[in-house]
Parts: C-alpha cells; structure tokens; sequence
C-alpha cells in the first residue's frame, strides 16, 4: 500500500477535550467569589475572635486552592486536546483534578477536627454579632456558588457521544463537592454561634467542627474512590456485556477485553475476537460502536481458530467513528 493512501486509516485522538466544558466558566466565578469571602471570612474571624468563623474561611481557602486546580485542569485538557504526547487524549486531566480537590478536602477535614478539639479544651470569647453577620454573608455566597456548578449542562455539544459529560465530569463534581462542604461548614458555624450567643452553649462551636469534619471525610473518599478507579484504568465491568452481545455469536468469541475510561464518560476498548472463520475487524468495531455509543476508540484483533495450522492474525485500530 502506498503511504499517502494511508491517512483515510488514521485518526486523532481529541474525542471533543477540545471543546469548552460546561463547568469552566461558572467554576471560574465561583473561584473569584470563593477568595473574595475567604479573605473577609478570615478577617472576621480573628477580629470577633470566631474560630469557627476562622475555620470556615479557612475551609474557603482550602477550596479555592482546589477549584483553581479544577480551572486549570479544564484549560490544560482544552489546550492539549491535540498533543500526541498523551496516547488516548486529555480526558484523564478531569479525573487528576478532581482526585487532587479531593485530597485537600481530606486534609482539611483532618485539621479541622484537630482545631475543634483544642477549642473543647480552650474556648475563645467570640463577639457574636458581627460573626453571625459574615458567616450568614458567607452561606449566601456559598448558595450562589453552588447554584452556578450544580446546574447541568443544557447547551449539548455537537458530539452526542459527550451528551452526558455532566454526570461523569469529576472536575465539576469536586467543584460543587467544595462549595456544598462550604456552604454545610457555614450553616454549622452559624447554627453555633446563635447556639453561643442566645444559649451560652459555647462547647456547640468545637462540636459543630467535628460533625463538618466527619461530613467532609465521608464526601472526599468517595471522589477518591471514583476518580482513581478513572487514573488507575479500573476495568468497565458494566459495559463488557454490551460489547459480548454486540461481538460474540454461536462460533465467535470473545478472548480478551480490556474497557476503560479515557475521559468524561467516553471509553476505549482492545478486543480479541476467536472464530472458525473471522469477519474483518472492522465489521467488529462498527458492531461494538453501533452497540455502545460511549466507546470513542476501538481497537480490534480477529484471530482464526484453526487447528492444524498456525492461527492466521489481522489487526486494524480505528478511532471516532
């Protein structure tokens, strides 16, 4: 075959990471919104002697560290959809981010169980009024900023493979993940101070930082679980069946098959397929792509079973289709 016939056979591996996602721009606001509040909630909180109101700004500061690494995540998988370094696209920048927010989310869940327990032993005088004022100022912005992520993409791109991205989008996931733990800490902090100031219960405040810690551990391992299961190329289980219906028949069979994530709901496959007498892979790979929308990148290697003589082996790669 000549070569410059070769180029109807290849193909690139962008699956739409070029296109701007959903979260981008309300996660951009929500990173200004979150900093501005957490600097005045930090203030506040060493002013009126708050240390919940201090924790929650600092729970803030926290997020915004982690929502500005989901911004660049999102703007590093757009810039290097069509870089050939990375073998299946930009996809996995996603999953990155989200695992990194979500690390953060635990340690600072660690050290805010760490600071409510030294409040338990050294309770601080708070000047209520002005702290109950931020830290309702505070919930609104939290409000704001959860409404801004939590809403589902509603202008669907082009590709109806990527119609869904929304549910899998783990940057935009641990960006509202943040923002609703910033929003549950405020209404503790809230909740405690009027506690403080009406009932005198001041042992509420450190409480209150325990009960957001526990909350936040609990939201955090379940982002690690789901994001590393994407980085570590955790087999799709659930999509296998599809794709032995789609394949397998009295005399085919399926051998090896490999599906994985490589980006926001979009998936890829290596399938070994066995029969007396093979079709042509690529007779495979419009089954298996006719069957299952999400897989962008099938590679299929048809193998014939024959006994007497050494098994005869074609192979093709093929991408979005």
């Amino acid at each position: 075959m000549h070569h410059h016939r070769l180029h109807q056979w290849e193909h690139d591996h962008v699956f739409g990471q070029d296109q701007k996602r959903s979260g981008e721009t309300p996660t951009l606001i929500v990173v200004g919104l979150t900093l501005t509040m957490m600097v005045w909630e930090i203030v506040a909180g060493i002013v009126y002697g708050s240390m919940a109101l201090l924790a929650d700004g600092l729970h803030m500061g926290s997020h915004a560290v982690a929502l500005g690494i989901a911004v660049f995540a999102y703007a590093f998988a757009r810039k290097n959809a069509s870089n050939r370094q990375f073998s299946f696209g930009t996809g996995k920048v996603n999953a990155l981010g989200g695992f990194t927010g979500a690390v953060l989310l635990a340690g600072f869940a660690l050290y805010m169980a760490i600071e409510s327990i030294g409040r338990f032993i050294n309770p601080v005088t708070i000047s209520f009024d002005g702290a109950i004022f931020v830290a309702v100022i505070g919930l609104a912005v939290n409000g704001v900023s959860a409404w801004l992520l939590g809403g589902e993409d509603h202008h669907h791109g082009h590709n109806h493979d990527h119609q869904h991205h929304g549910h899998h989008d783990h940057n935009r996931r641990a960006a509202f993940l943040h923002v609703v733990a910033d929003a549950l800490t405020s209404v503790l902090a809230i909740v405690a101070l009027l506690a403080g100031k009406y009932a005198g219960w001041n042992w509420m405040d450190p409480l209150m930082g325990l009960v957001g810690a526990a909350l936040i551990t609990h939201w955090s391992w379940h982002l690690l679980k789901d994001t590393s299961g994407v980085l570590l190329d955790q087999q799709r289980t659930d999509l296998e069946e599809e794709v032995k219906n789609a394949v397998e028949d009295g005399d085919t069979r399926i051998s090896d098959l490999h599906l994985w994530n490589i980006g926001p709901n979009i998936h890829a496959a290596i399938v070994s397929v066995v029969s007396h007498k093979p079709a042509l892979p690529d007779v495979y790979r419009q089954r298996i792509q006719a069957a299952c929308q999400s897989l962008v990148h099938v590679t299929v290697e048809s193998q014939c079973c024959i006994d007497e003589s050494q098994p005869a082996s074609v192979r093709t790669d093929s991408g979005n289709s």
